[in-house]
């Protein structure tokens, strides 16, 4: 079964560029090691959310706005779409995610088409 992973961080947070170059060097490592499980179907990073655009109909009209719809203390920095047997592995999974330490991994599983 499919799971997406969605990395929720603060993107407003103040880092440290050491801790920077560090956290992207846990996230590479973590992506090679899904990889050589033949976990890892699709991962990427997301802009953020300064650069969002949401749209929306209501009564037949497109209502476009920039900007995220909701205001939270979290955003949706990126995601990991995995391959796993169960719920299980897919919470152990997101439990090695990097993201995790700093912020919240959400697993959803995917809609099977």
């Amino acid at each position: 079964m499919r799971y997406a992973m969605l990395v929720c961080n603060d993107e407003n947070a103040a880092v440290d560029p050491d801790e920077s170059s560090a956290t992207s060097a846990a996230f590479t490592a973590f992506a090679e090691e899904m990889e050589a499980r033949s976990v890892l179907v699709a991962k990427e990073r997301l802009r953020p959310t300064s650069t969002a655009t949401t749209v929306r109909v209501r009564n037949g009209e497109v209502v476009v706005a920039d900007g995220p719809f909701a205001e939270t203390k979290e955003q949706i920095a990126g995601f990991y779409l995995m391959e796993c047997k169960d719920l299980d592995e897919a919470i152990e999974i997101a439990a090695k995610i990097p993201g995790a330490a700093l912020g919240t991994i959400e697993v959803r599983p995917v809609w099977e088409s």
